[in-house]
């Protein structure tokens, strides 16, 4: 009887190469894991950057726009000489927000007819309504609201029977409307009324104080901080938000710089801008 030779070269793997196979595998997945988690973080921390940047510039746009319309009367419009016609008044807040009131008149057609009419429109802050989630809630459950302000605009127009401003909610008037929130999270909101030959106008112009320079402001500079919604930074430190400089004759704080210690990113967007409609005296 033959018998048939057994076939001892079977390929196979070993339970130790097994092993270093499967130890091999999990190093490379924690690598790409780690690696993913590391550009994930800074994909994130970019479009943060550049989602509160570009919500700085929207607002900015806005505050530009109508600056520039300031003091701007249609040729055929009748002209009004009222301390509530002024075209430019800054109220100022030397620890946090400003207060801008800006007048201006427009040409609508009603109809068959044409209207000149004139719009106040107001820029200032008040508190945030956003709850501090890290805070702790009331008896109620209710958490405190941020200690941000939120910044909220409103446009009137001017009547010309009573020399008043009419009330947005009732005017019927679609292009005006009470205080609106145009953004939230803010940190400061800065205004500087500037003259001719670059200076800051001391003191601030108003109906009753420094009047005759009102119609001496050539531009307004403008100072906006705002502050991520999330938690940006890994650790918290001291950290410095840069604003705008102010110092006049009765403010000698010089600027309104932020002094922070805790993980979000500030914005800081420092522009002029140039009231080409308000006329000298």
């Amino acid at each position: 009887m033959i018998m048939k030779k057994k076939n001892f070269l079977i390929a196979g793997a070993t339970l130790v190469e097994i092993l270093i196979a499967i130890v091999i595998a999990s190093v490379m997945m924690m690598a790409l894991f780690t690696s993913y988690n590391v550009v994930n973080k800074s994909y994130t921390q970019v479009s943060d950057r550049a989602s509160i940047s570009r919500v700085n510039r929207n607002i900015i746009s806005m505050l530009l726009k109508d600056i520039r319309m300031a003091g701007f009367y249609d040729v055929n419009a009748q002209k009004f000489s009222s301390p509530e016609l002024q075209p430019i008044l800054i109220i100022k807040n030397n620890t946090n927000c400003d207060k801008i009131v800006i007048v201006y008149g427009d040409r609508v057609k009603v109809g068959s007819t044409i209207e000149f009419p004139l719009y106040q429109v107001t820029y200032e802050c008040k508190n945030s309504k956003i709850p501090d989630r890290k805070a702790t809630p009331n008896n109620s459950g209710v958490y405190p609201p941020l200690s941000l302000k939120a910044i909220y605009k409103t446009k009137k127009k001017w009547n010309e029977s009573n020399k008043n401003w009419n009330d947005a909610s009732t005017d019927g008037d679609s292009n005006t409307y009470l205080a609106n929130i145009v953004v939230d999270y803010v940190e400061d909101l800065i205004f500087n009324p500037i003259d001719e030959n670059g200076k800051i106008i001391s003191p601030i112009p108003s109906n009753t104080e420094n009047s005759e320079m009102l119609s001496k402001i050539k531009a307004v500079d403008i100072g906006l901080i705002l502050r991520s919604t999330d938690e940006f930074y890994k650790n918290e430190k001291n950290r410095t938000a840069f604003s705008l400089s102010e110092k006049d004759n009765k403010n000698q704080s010089g600027n309104r710089n932020k002094e922070v210690n805790d993980k979000f990113l500030r914005d800081t967007i420092i522009v002029t801008a140039y009231a080409r409609n308000v006329q000298q005296n």
